[in-house]
């Protein structure tokens, strides 16, 4: 008996210390911070350290500690390396994490009254809402994200104007419909910040109470490719 439950002891110890493995490797803000970023796709190491504005060699650090748990994976062009997620369960673990943390934690929600819901004229829309009104053509969908992002994958219709060039562009855009923008997920700041600039300046903007992450992991279509605002109005 004795050795028989000292090998179950031993079964569990060992399950336990694999599972931690995955707790070890996100236990980190930056190691998060990249996981969400690779939710909307591949990038090479100095996109990701750009996007979440750290050093190319911290951001390899942190992305090899990942690697090493099995949750990214890499391949190679030339002499850069792309990381992507180790597959699409990886994205839904975050996500899981990121909403665990939504409920236990009320600092998450004075941080998203604080800087989100400030910056929300009109509430945000919802994807089943934003799916009938494109069907009706009254709502213009931009995707404020970076470029290589929307080409990786966007909502069917969205143009796409990266944060950056919104101030820039903004003649490019109808007065006469509503303006829902959206970027990386329900906390990411490209999109308040893209509603901050278009309500200034005149025009009816929400923001997508989601982003293209939570889109495909609901099942809905998601386009890839290249289709800018120049491209919209020659068609």
């Amino acid at each position: 008996m004795a050795e028989t439950a000292e090998t179950g002891r031993q079964v569990k110890d060992g399950l336990y210390e694999q599972f931690s493995r995955i707790g070890k490797a996100v236990a980190h803000p930056k190691r998060i911070e990249l996981l969400d970023l690779l939710c909307q796709g591949e990038r090479s190491v100095e996109v990701l350290a750009n996007a979440a504005a750290m050093g190319v060699t911290n951001t390899s650090a942190h992305l090899k500690v990942l690697r090493e748990a099995r949750l990214v994976e890499t391949r190679k062009e030339g002499t850069r390396v792309f990381y992507r997620l180790a597959d699409e369960a990886v994205c839904g673990f975050f996500f899981s994490l990121r909403d665990l943390a939504t409920q236990r934690y009320a600092e998450v929600e004075q941080v998203v009254r604080r800087y989100f819901e400030a910056r929300d004229e009109l509430d945000p829309i919802g994807r089943q809402e934003l799916l009938a009104r494109a069907d009706d053509g009254d709502v213009i969908v931009l995707d404020v994200r970076p470029a290589e992002e929307y080409e990786a994958g966007h909502i069917p219709g969205a143009i796409s104007i990266p944060l950056g060039e919104l101030a820039a562009r903004l003649a490019s855009l109808p007065r006469d419909a509503e303006i829902v923008a959206y970027c990386r997920g329900p906390y990411c700041v490209l999109a308040p910040q893209a509603l901050e600039l278009l309500q200034q300046n005149g025009f009816r903007a929400r923001r997508l109470e989601e982003g293209l992450p939570e889109w495909r992991q609901a099942g809905l279509p998601v386009a890839v490719g290249n289709t800018r605002v120049e491209e919209e109005r020659e068609s």
